[in-house]
Order: C-alpha cells, then structure tokens, then sequence
C-alpha cells in the first residue's frame, strides 16, 4: 500500500504545482527568477535545490500562499514533514489553494505514521465538490489508510493462530447486583377512583407504597469454535428483583433463560455476513397483584396469584449481509408461552410468531439511517374475545390480536466520544374478533451516549407513546368515554470502569402513564446502584 500511496502522492503534487505556477503575481525580477528556478528544480526532482531557490525569492521580498504552498510540497517530497506541515497551513486560507494544501497535509500527515490526522484531512478534500480530481485521489487514499487499518501484520496473525489452537472454547461470564429504590412498588394510580367494572366496589383508594430491593443478574455463555466461521453455544441468564420489606414481596420477580444454537460469521473486505440461530427456553415467575393495595389477586375466594407466570420456548433466526454502506437482515421468531393452569379464570397461553426486516444505510462514519418493518402476532386458546360493548362473553372466539409496526431511525455522531440518535414508529393492533381492542400506538425516541475519557461513560434514553383506541371504553363499560393512553419513559445509566473486570453503574428510572381508565394510571421513579463483573 505504502507503494501505490506514495506514486499517487508523486502524480498529484506536481500536478498541482505545475497547475499552480502561472498563478504567480509580478515581483522584482530576482524573485520571480529565483521561484521560477525553483519550480524548474523540483519538477526535476531536486527538491532541496528547490527550496533554496524559494527561500531566496521570499528574501527577496516575494511572499504569498503560493509561495507557502509550493515550499511546503517540497519539504514534503525532502522529508522535512515537520516543515511541510508548517508551510502547507500557511496556504491553506487562500481558497484557491485550500483544497490542493488540504490533499496534501493528509499525504504528509501519512508519512509521519498519523493516521487519523491523514484521515481527516483527506475526508476534507473529498467532501467537497469544486475540484473532482482531488475528490477522487482522496478517496482513493482513505480506502487505502482503511485497508492497512483493517489489516493485521505478521506478529498479529501470528498471535490469532496461537489463540485459536490453545482457545477452542470461550467462555463469557456476567453478573451485576447492587441496591434499588423504587417509590411505587406496584404501580398503583395516585388518586381515587370508581371503578366502573364493578358496580359492587366502592369509591376506590389506592394505596401508594414505596420500599428497596436489590436487583440482580447473571449470564454466561459458552462458545465452541467448531468451525472456521462458525461456533456452537448454550447459554443461561437470569434476572431479577427482590425486595427487603416481606410485606412488598408479591412485587417479587425473576426470570431465567437457557438457549443453545450457533453463530456464524464471516467478514471479506467491506462484506459480512452474521447468521444467529437459536432455541430458547424461558421460566417468568410474578405475582398477579392488585396494583391498588398490592395483594394478590382472587376471584370468589380463589387465589389467582400465579396467573402470570409462564414457560416460554420455541426457535429464532437472526440474518444480517453488510456491504459498504448499506445492511440489510431479518428476524424470525416462533414461540409458544405456556402460563400457570387456572380453574376460575381463563388462561393466557398463546402463540406469539414474528417478522422482522430492516435495512441500514451509512451516510458516512459518522451517521446512519434505518428503517424497519415488523409484523408479529398473538394468538390466545383460552381467552374469549370482546364484545363492542366490552364483554367478554362464554362461547366467543378465542383472542386474537395482530400487530404491524414501521420503524425509522437515525443515529448521529458528533465525536469519537458522543453520538445521538431520534426515531419514530407506528403500531397497529388488530383485533381479529370485532375490533374492540384495536389500538394505534405512535412513538418518538431519543438517546444519546456519551464517554467521559476512557473509563467513565453516560447514557440516557427517553420515549413518549400515545395511544388511539378507535372502539375501546374506559374500564370496559359502554356508558364511560373512549379509552385513552399515553405514557413516557426515561433512564439514565452512567458506568464507572473501576478494574478491567469491574464496573459501577448508576440508574435512574422514570414511567407515567396517564389514561381516563385510572386503574392503568401510575407514576413511578426508580435509582439503582450497582456493581457489575464481566469476564
């Protein structure tokens, strides 16, 4: 690369010198010899011959840009990089040689091994439209700086080759405990309500409760490189909340994961192509509670308290192609939940399958957009479906719903150190049935990540949904309006690096939802501190 880099660098700085020369303004006729000379010499490779014939012009009086410029390509072909860089920022304020000092700060930026330097000043010259031969001789050499970047040398392939005959496996470990607040336990609404479902309830007060619990989680994963691109994992996870108080202990949940599959991988030039198939099979455990008092939930005496836990399983398919600026992949995924068998109330058990695509487009290193559509669907066995007056009646088909979303995303980095990004979405939900339970749901998002130095880093995210239900009521009772909803979320995570394996993490947490049907409205704040260990 050194090679090819360095003859078009010979090509186009005496291009551009040769180009430049009649440019020159009139000065005593000892100077204009003198710089005249020195073009004669430099075009004959005699570089420091050339310099000395610059110096004397500029001693006698001849100044300028040009002056600047054509000194500083002939230190650079001297190999006084230093100097180069000096005279080459000199011309670079004369717009008709910015674009030509610009060229030829990123080839002298090269030679003294800065790479990032390079980069920048070639991206400046390529960026710009006014002289395309200078736009392509950059872009051809950031492709060439990006090619040496990408390629390892001999001590490092030697290294990989010695990792992979002694590493067949690899193993990835995580844990994370720490302490947590939370200032509405169950999620319960703020004010009284009546609760229109039941005529037999009176004016509802709803018990706000506040208490600390201690969040953890735990995942490994084992991965067996049995191929050239392609390895065979299992894997486990788990995750949850536990509270102190015994009296906040129906606000208790924890969920594990055990997965096995294969991941496959493989990278030539600009393509990569990642395929990631898995079987997953999950235990949630949660109390179905009342969020207006917390207890567990009964029906004619009954505890339903287990109602929500389920068994979920069933295969996914993850499919990804990148090539230059442009990614394209899909989702697939099929599963079926299996909640905790009742006698008194209908079961949630049902069959959720999904569809995903998107594809990605980089405008350049520093921005991105993608757009993504989505259709997935959940489909009951032993819940009947509403009625348009909000009954569910014995002997209705079973629930139904269907879902259609379209994603757009948009991800901006302003340094190294801090990129933003905002996106949009809309979901239908389709009722099968009748269209009671129907819904439009738009979002907006944002976020943003930044790196305070190389060990601490600061991320928050934030989103607003509302929510248009079209045939909907209010507790379900035909007589109240229709039911609305909208809700916004926020969390802000900072993490300290304190060791390589060690990590502090702080969290905030922020959800309201507002709704005219009171028993879904709530607001809730959450901080968590905690320590995270990664191998």
């Amino acid at each position: 690369m050194v090679n090819k880099l360095s003859f078009s660098v010979r090509l186009t700085s005496l291009a551009i010198i040769v180009g430049l020369a009649p440019l020159q303004v009139a000065y005593a006729e000892s100077a204009e010899q003198y710089f005249a000379d020195g073009n004669r010499l430099f075009r004959d490779d005699l570089y420091w011959a050339a310099l000395l014939r610059y110096r004397q012009a500029g001693d006698e009086g001849m100044a300028g840009a040009l002056l600047h410029y054509n000194s500083g390509v002939a230190h650079y072909r001297a190999g006084q990089h230093i100097r180069a860089r000096a005279s080459l920022l000199r011309a670079i304020d004369d717009p008709s040689l910015r674009l030509a000092s610009q060229y030829n700060l990123g080839l002298n930026a090269y030679a003294l091994g800065d790479l990032d330097e390079a980069l920048r000043w070639f991206r400046l010259a390529r960026d710009q439209e006014a002289n395309k031969k200078i736009q392509e001789y950059a872009v051809v050499a950031i492709s060439r700086i990006r090619d040496e970047q990408a390629k390892p040398d001999d001590f490092e392939i030697r290294i990989v080759e010695r990792e992979k005959k002694r590493q067949f496996t690899n193993l990835e470990l995580h844990a994370q405990i720490g302490y947590g607040s939370d200032d509405n336990v169950f999620r319960s609404p703020d004010q009284a309500y009546v609760d229109r479902s039941d005529s037999t309830r009176p004016v509802v007060v709803p018990v706000v409760q506040s208490g600390e619990f201690i969040p953890a989680s735990f995942s490994a994963k084992y991965l067996v490189n049995s191929l050239k691109f392609e390895g065979f994992y299992v894997a486990y996870r788990l995750s949850g909340r536990y509270f102190e108080d015994e009296t906040l202990e129906n606000a208790n949940e924890y969920q594990h994961e055990a997965s096995f599959g294969s991941e496959y991988k493989r990278k030539d030039g600009d393509r990569e192509r990642l395929v990631y198939s898995a079987f997953k099979i999950a235990q949630h455990d949660e109390t179905y509670y009342d969020p207006d008092d917390g207890g567990a939930r009964e029906i004619g005496g009954v505890d339903i308290g287990d109602r929500l836990n389920y068994l979920r399983y069933g295969p996914e398919l993850t499919l990804r192609q990148s090539h230059n600026h442009l990614s394209v992949g899909a989702t697939i995924k099929g599963q079926l939940w299996n909640y905790e068998e009742q006698t008194t109330v209908p079961e949630y058990d049902h069959e959720y399958m999904l569809l995903r695509l998107y594809a990605q487009y980089k405008f350049s290193e520093t921005s991105l957009f993608r757009a993504s559509v989505e259709g997935y669907s959940r489909r009951y066995g032993d819940r009947p479906a509403f009625d348009l007056d909000g009954r569910q009646r014995a002997g209705n088909r079973d629930i139904r719903y269907d879902y259609y979303a379209i994603k757009l995303t948009a991800r901006q980095r302003v340094f190294d150190s801090l990129w933003f990004g905002f996106d949009i979405e809309r979901t239908e939900r389709i009722d099968q049935y009748l269209g009671y339970n129907d819904y439009t749901r738009d979002r907006v998002g944002a976020e943003i990540h930044w790196s305070l130095g190389d060990r601490f880093d600061i991320e928050a995210k934030g989103s607003y949904r509302l929510y248009d239900y079209p045939n909907a009521f209010a507790f379900h009772d035909p007589t109240a309006a229709r039911k609305t909803q909208e809700s916004a979320d926020a969390r802000v995570v900072a993490t300290f690096d304190i060791t390589r394996h060690f990590k502090l993490v702080a969290e905030a947490r922020y959800r309201q939802t507002v709704s005219n049907d009171t028993r879904i409205q709530y607001l809730r704040n959450q901080y968590l501190l905690g320590v995270r260990w990664e191998l």
